[in-house]
């Protein structure tokens, strides 16, 4: 995500070190199917064919502020610009009218506002009238009511307009996504065995010292499907169930999390096994991270997405905090490296109804894979380091 900004470095979320890359991959590129959520959680959908195009000018300060920096900057200064040159011709129309531009007046002649002698001179004092810069030798007398309020009105429509351009643009440098660009996510999600297990598991951080209040995260599967009756869905959501034993799904992001999510009887992941995981071009696993600002009080959102091709099976994160000197370090050189570990290659499916297969693990560094009984665990579990 941030990679591409040139902010990171690449190596920052870099999910497999280079010797793991299978050497097919160099010389063979798959067709990949076109993502629902892009890696940067920019939804990639087009809105096309919309003739309620009114609806959009109902809620003009939105509009304002979804539209781009060229635009915003166009629209403040013709709006102020139409606006000097509207009410510059009514100043010009007004001593036009009570004949303030004729050089012949008699003496004593009192005008309606002094100094203006064309419509330039009317402009300035537009201009002058709008921003509060002070009048100079140009002022409004009591000869004329009209111009008196006139002046009235130019000043509420300049404090309207200054309100709402100045509004616009303090909401658009104050957007909830430039909060999220320093909310990173593993390039890639590994599946791996936890607890005698399959797990589907990624790493999310924070880079910023100041903390996202109230942290939120969830995830969907989002593939084609289609119904009993042949109705086909082409963007399918499906949940996937976020419970713990404190019964909300809040996390503590003080420092890089491994979330990991059960693949269970209920999971959409139950029958996929190493083999068949690349077959699945429909698959993607939106990850949506939510959040208050700790310093602006805004609530912001990161989103990623995963495709089939981005997980790894038989593969696990690397630690990368350590305690040195009396506190712990991050080390994010190594946020999305990981290792392979011995995982089964079938279904948790399988797994789960063939208890043998676990017997057949080969041993790991630290000891056998023993079988012991678990207790019913939330399928959507959330720790700092895998185990």
């Amino acid at each position: 995500m941030l990679s591409r900004k040139g902010i990171i470095p690449e190596e920052y979320v870099l999910t497999r070190l280079a010797e793991d890359v299978p050497d097919h991959a160099r010389y063979r590129a798959r067709e990949r199917r076109a993502r629902f959520v892009g890696k940067n959680g920019a939804c990639n959908v087009a809105h096309k064919n919309i003739r309620e195009q009114g609806r959009f000018l109902q809620d003009v300060f939105t509009t304002l502020v979804d539209l781009k920096w060229p635009h915003t900057l166009l629209i403040f200064t013709m709006s102020f610009l139409c606006s000097w040159l509207l009410f510059g011709m009514v100043w010009w129309l007004i001593a036009f009218a009570h004949g303030d531009l004729d050089h012949r007046a008699p003496a004593g002649f009192v005008p309606c506002v002094t100094s203006i002698h064309s419509f330039t001179s009317a402009f300035l004092f537009s201009i002058e009238v709008q921003v509060t810069i002070g009048f100079g030798g140009r002022m409004v007398t009591e000869e004329c009511p009209a111009a008196i309020l006139v002046l009235i009105v130019q000043n509420i429509v300049g404090l309207v307009i200054n309100a709402i351009m100045l509004g616009c643009i303090f909401m658009k440098t104050a957007q909830a996504h430039r909060r999220a660009e320093t909310l990173i996510f593993s390039k890639h999600a590994v599946i791996a065995l936890r607890e005698g297990k399959l797990c589907f598991m990624l790493r999310v951080g924070d880079l910023r010292k100041s903390m996202i209040i109230s942290a939120t995260i969830r995830m969907q599967v989002v593939k084609k499907t289609a119904s009993l009756e042949g109705e086909v869905v082409p963007l399918n959501q499906i949940d996937i169930q976020m419970e713990n034993p404190v019964g909300g799904n809040s996390i503590f992001l003080v420092s890089p999390l491994i979330i990991y999510h059960v693949i269970d009887k209920n999971s959409p992941l139950y029958d996929i096994s190493p083999l068949n995981l690349h077959h699945h071009e429909d698959l993607e696993i939106i990850v949506i991270l939510e959040g208050v600002v700790e310093t602006t009080g805004i609530t912001t959102q990161a989103r990623t997405s995963y495709l089939a091709d981005e997980i790894l099976w038989g593969q696990r994160f690397v630690p990368i905090v350590a305690e040195e000197d009396g506190r712990y370090s991050v080390d994010y050189s190594k946020f999305g490296n990981t290792v392979k570990v011995p995982t089964p290659s079938c279904t948790a499916r399988q797994l789960e109804e063939d208890k043998s297969i676990m017997d057949t693990m080969p041993f790991s560094p630290k000891g056998t894979i023993r079988k012991r009984s678990v207790k019913l665990k939330p399928k959507f579990t959330i720790s700092n380091e895998p185990s």
